[in-house]
């Protein structure tokens, strides 16, 4: 695995108008001891916020070239709380349900992110949105531009 030195960060946000409605995604790679930043942004016709908060972090992480030490830092309690509160695996082990018995939302993106954090060391970090933390202001908006121009704005 990579040294401390070289951990990667990634600052991952979706935005959506309505919901579902036009959508985009944008995320900011960091590697602060080797100096290296990168930006990535998309957007989806018919979408919701979560499936952008989604993609950001698989984009972001399906950037990534080799095994790395990753902290992904995002302000969707929904991809958060899915790791640190265990949602996760709680949901694989029920086969793909939710703790009420419902099929849970996005699973192919959930997979999609699995596959993708494989072959990392993933820790995950909760952040306030739109509280003046500059990745995080500046993945919202790569999402939000996307969005626009997606939708003609």
């Amino acid at each position: 695995m990579a040294v401390e030195d070289d951990v990667i960060y990634i600052y991952a946000d979706g935005a959506c108008s309505g919901n579902p409605g036009p959508g985009g995604w944008g995320t900011v790679l960091k590697c602060p001891a080797r100096s290296l930043e990168k930006t990535l942004s998309g957007a989806e016709a018919n979408t919701t916020n979560n499936r952008m908060e989604l993609r950001a972090v698989i984009e972001g992480l399906s950037a990534l070239k080799k095994p790395c030490t990753v902290t992904v830092v995002t302000d969707s309690r929904y991809i958060v709380d899915a790791f640190q509160k265990r949602w996760l695996a709680g949901w694989q082990k029920n086969g793909w349900r939710t703790a009420s018995k419902q099929p849970v939302k996005n699973i192919e993106l959930w997979q999609e992110l699995l596959k993708a954090m494989a072959p990392h060391s993933v820790s995950w970090q909760w952040i306030r949105g739109h509280n003046g933390h500059p990745e995080n202001e500046m993945a919202d908006s790569l999402a939000v531009r996307a969005r626009r121009e997606l939708a003609g704005e």
